[in-house]
């Protein structure tokens, strides 16, 4: 495979962004070698700077579940542009979004539109703090949230603590405002909020963790956390960034019987464009200026691109709804990957959302209890596949998505590569 193109415009990456990318998981640091430069993408498949062609099972880290460029969405953005790039002002097709997105959440009735999902738990947790008059948030141990100061934090020792910084630049000030307790713990939670309960503004959950491995959790143990917080008096923030609209039409915790105070959104909801959300009930979102006292804003909240491209996208999943069809193809997948016959090569999935566990054992459900071994062995096939032209996310823990634009030839073929790859792998070993 010629990447000259691609590694060419690394070395430039690397002497204008921090590096060589505009998020960390793209410099391919956890998988070996050299990220690749994508020039174009259509349907399942995208082609690199130099003229390799991929089928993408990253697909943006999920939003696009038509695939690349689908026509309705690109004609969409298209007639938008024509009127203008940007208002900063209001427009009609903010309240054709809202009441799109609003209609699919029963009880739900205002919408704050941001730009990302990270932003949306943000806006989500400040108007938590002003409905309580509390400080704390419980998060749990490999729940991601996006990169606002007090999500960027991990557990210490013991079954729940108080929070240090996971990353620099966040002040032990901030980290100290969150708890974080492990998943799937019912005695742990129970001993959170028993000690703090009190002090608990909200509890920020996905019902669907996907960004640290796919930890599928116990619907009984997730009901049973929204139950703890509604008697503490704390909100149940759902993180739906990922599963919202991807896994049904509308909210993935709903289906589960989880009854959210506010929910978080983006990826699906924006077509492949920049968007992010807040929904809750009138009595919570009000509280937001420029009618209550917490303040949010955005130049670009509710840009008319991203307004277009997600009301495209939203349509097409409702007047064609695709999640039975990505549940079989999602099904053909896991069972071509169990041919291979190999205890450790796992599927952990739910609907398009697919986990590729390289190891043996119970499919875990905290990442305490993903194996060092999945993770070498994820990073030793990565470049293999890429080669024989599968785009993966580079990193173990990361999550495949598949859309209605790949095919079960396609699923098949990947399966069949892996097979061969791992059979490769176990030669070079015994030659040694």
């Amino acid at each position: 495979m010629d990447l000259r193109r691609s590694r060419a415009a690394y070395a430039r990456a690397l002497d204008a962004l921090p590096g060589g990318v505009n998020s960390p998981v793209r410099a391919f640091r956890r998988v070996g070698g050299e990220p690749v430069f994508f020039r174009s993408g259509r349907g399942s498949r995208c082609t690199d700077l130099d003229g390799n062609q991929y089928t993408d099972y990253c697909l943006s880290w999920g939003p696009l579940i038509h695939g690349h460029a689908p026509q309705p969405v690109v004609e969409a953005v298209r007639r938008a542009a024509v009127d203008g790039l940007s208002f900063g002002a209001c427009h009609e097709r903010e309240l054709e979004l809202a009441e799109l997105v609003l209609a699919a959440f029963p009880g739900r009735r205002r919408l704050r539109a941001v730009s990302s999902g990270t932003e949306a738990v943000m806006t989500a947790v400040r108007i938590a703090r002003a409905a309580t008059g509390r400080d704390l948030v419980v998060k749990f141990d490999g729940g991601y949230h996006g990169h606002a100061d007090g999500m960027l934090v991990k557990a210490g020792s013991g079954l729940a603590t108080h929070a240090i910084a996971d990353s620099a630049g966040v002040p032990r000030a901030v980290a100290a405002t969150t708890v974080v307790a492990p998943f799937d713990d019912d005695a742990a939670i129970r001993g959170v909020f028993a000690e703090l309960g009190r002090q608990i503004a909200a509890v920020v959950l996905e019902p669907l963790p996907a960004n640290n491995g796919l930890l599928v959790q116990r619907p009984d143990w997730l009901r049973s956390v929204a139950a703890l917080a509604r008697r503490a008096g704390a909100l149940l923030i759902l993180d739906e960034v990922i599963s919202g609209f991807r896994l049904r039409y509308g909210g993935y915790g709903s289906a589960l019987g989880i009854d959210a105070d506010l929910i978080t959104l983006g990826k699906v909801i924006g077509g492949g464009m920049a968007l992010g959300a807040v929904v809750g009930p009138a009595e919570l979102m009000d509280r937001l200026a420029p009618d209550g006292a917490v303040y949010q804003a955005g130049t670009l909240s509710g840009n008319p691109l991203s307004m277009a491209a997600g009301i495209a996208a939203l349509r097409s999943l409702r007047g064609d709804p695709p999640y039975e069809r990505l549940e079989r193809l999602g099904a053909h997948l896991q069972a071509a990957i169990a041919r291979i016959g190999r205890g450790d090569v796992q599927v952990q999935r739910v609907g398009s959302i697919v986990w590729l566990y390289l190891a043996a054992g119970e499919l875990p459900r905290r990442p305490g209890g993903v194996e060092p071994a999945a993770v070498d062995r994820f990073g030793a096939v990565h470049r293999p596949l890429l080669e024989r032209g599968h785009y993966l996310p580079p990193s173990a823990y990361e999550v495949l998505f598949l859309s209605t634009a790949h095919t079960a030839a396609q699923v098949e073929r990947l399966a069949a590569d892996l097979d061969a790859v791992l059979k490769a792998e176990h030669s070079f070993v015994s030659e040694r």
